[in-house]
This record gives C-alpha cells, structure tokens and sequence, in this order.
C-alpha cells in the first residue's frame, strides 16, 4: 500500500497539464516537473512517475537524476514504447515500469490500414492531380487477396492484422519464435526467416518494439528481400529500419513505396529526399495520436493507481530485459 507521498507528473511545461488528472480524480497529491531541475526537486519525495508526455525535455532527465531516486517505486510511460527508460540504472533495480500498452492499438492499426489504403488507390497521386486541375483516368488496386506480413505481432500488429482481414487481406507475422496456430495469423516466423517471410509480403506493416534485437532488423538483406510490387509501412520505430538502404530501394524502384510515420532522426530533416519521393508518404509520428487518446492514457494510469493503493496487480508491466509487455 502506498501512502500519501505525491505522484510527480512529468509535463513538457507549466501549461501542458495532463488531461484529467486532477486533484479531484487523482487519490494522491500531485507534483509537476517539465525540466531536470523540477525533477531533481521533486524525485527524493516521490514513489511514483507519471511520464505524461515523451516530448518534456525531463523525460530523458530521470536517469540523470536517478540517485535521487530514494523512494521510487512505479514509473509509468504515456507511450508503448520506453527504450527511451530502459537505462542500466533503472533496469537493474526493483522500480516497477508499465507502460500505455493497448491504448494505440486501434488508433495505429486504423492508420497502418489508412497507409494501405492510400497506397492501393493512388490517393496520394490523386491529391496532386487534382491541385493540378488535372482529369486522368486510372486504374488502382485492391487490398482484398493481398498478403500482409506484420512485423511485431503484439496488441497493435495483432489489431491490425484483424482490421486487414475484414478487408480480405491474408495476414502473416514474424515474431521472436516461430508457430503455425495463431488466432490473428496464418502463420508466424521467426527472427531467423525474417527476409523469407517479407518476400511474400505485399504490405509489410512494422509494429515491433524497439530492442537491441529489432534495432536495424529491417536492413539491406530484409529489403532486398520485397517484391518490387511490395510496399513498407513503419509504424513502431525509425531505428528498426535501415533508412539509407529504404531510400536507395525506393530510388531505384526495388519495392513500390512506403508509408512512414517514423524516423531515425526526428524531426525528420527537411533535406531528407523522403520528403519529395512521390512514392512515400510521410507522417510526423501520429499514428496513434487521436482526440481520446490522451484521456485514454489517464484513464489506465488512473485505473493502474487504484490497483496500487489496493495492493493489486498492476496492467502492462513492462519486462525491463525484454523491453516490453510480455503475455496476453
């Protein structure tokens, strides 16, 4: 049981209050930080974080400060994603970490099949035509009967493959091991037949957490492995792609497009040539960004809140040496 120590909610500034949580919905007072000095101040008293914004420059300035860390014993992310937490420091002690773990997964799953969509009718095509004024007939394509490989079968490649099936899509995945039963897949793969899988794909939808396992796994071989006709989506991390190798196949025509919303380096540079390839569509980082989903992250960490001051078990409890939330 906790006591009445306050909950330091870490904000990218004095107006950016997260969004529902109040003195009024909150059992526990609340004590906000936007920059490392606000943090320092506050970590000696504190037992537990709500990280409500992964844009704070204080986000990244928890490890700096971790000595101070003498009480802490929950941090919870407002993403799924938390490589970012995943420092020695905190791996190694007994600080629980959760994460917003199904709070994205339909808002991605509906943007990886908004991507797919765009790519299949030529919406992008047909935007700059008619900015041209400019009547032309054309054929596009269906999605129905297409293959769909996802890489990363957890909650949001799982939500997707289920959206893409209503559609008449046929989904495949490559995960950590491989397997022929699957309720959302045909069939999954494993790491090691990673470019045997993406050759089958026609969409290639990536939603595996970032790890020092997936960190550059989509590399010149996984590419070299598409179909021309093949098209890449990245929803997950810009690191899990070897972006030099996705420019210089989309340049030479080695696979047909991609959809990114993702990036090594973001803000993506303006001198990047993603911006400009008529066969990309670039996004900054907002596909699981919707007008509910920030009540939606309060709402879990609230939930999670009231699991802790009754002694119960918490939801998305990360596995620190994995990276991410294991189980169902």
């Amino acid at each position: 049981m906790a006591d009445a120590a306050p909950i330091l909610v870490v904000t990218s500034g004095p107006d950016d209050a997260a969004s529902g949580l109040t003195p009024d919905t909150s059992p526990l007072p609340l004590t906000p930080a936007w920059d490392a000095d606000g943090v320092a101040a506050a970590l000696p008293d504190t037992e537990i974080v709500f990280l409500w914004t992964m844009r704070s420059p204080a986000f990244d300035a928890l490890r700096n400060v971790w000595p101070e860390a003498k009480h802490l014993r929950w941090v919870h992310s407002c993403s799924a994603g938390v490589e970012r937490l995943l420092f020695p420091e905190l791996v190694e002690s007994e600080v629980v970490l959760t994460n917003s773990r199904g709070v994205y997964d339909l808002p991605m799953a509906e943007y990886g099949l908004a991507l797919m969509l765009a790519a299949a009718k030529g919406l992008p095509e047909t935007l700059a035509r008619q900015r041209e004024h400019d009547w032309r007939f054309r054929y596009t394509e269906t999605l129905a009967g297409k293959r769909l490989v996802v890489v990363g079968p957890g909650s949001i490649g799982r939500t997707v493959a289920r959206h893409a099936a209503a559609l008449g899509m046929r989904a495949s995945a490559v995960g950590r091991t491989a397997r022929t039963s699957d309720p959302d897949f045909d069939a999954v793969a494993s790491r090691d037949a990673l470019p045997q899988a993406l050759a089958e794909a026609d969409y290639v939808v990536i939603t595996v957490p970032l790890t020092d396992d997936s960190r550059g796994m989509i590399d010149r071989e996984a590419i070299a492995a598409m179909k021309p006709t093949a098209r890449l989506i990245n929803l997950a991390r810009g690191a899990v792609v070897d972006e030099p190798a996705l420019i210089e196949a989309l340049r030479e025509g080695r696979i047909a497009g991609a959809g990114l919303d993702v990036f090594a380096e973001e803000p993506l540079d303006p001198s990047s040539p993603l911006w400009d390839m008529p066969n990309v569509v670039v996004s900054p980082h907002i596909s699981g960004d919707t007008d509910t989903s920030e009540q939606d992250v309060v709402d879990l960490f609230l939930d999670n809140l009231r699991r802790w001051l009754a002694g119960e078990p918490l939801r998305n409890v990360v596995d620190k040496r994995l990276g991410f939330v294991t189980g169902s």
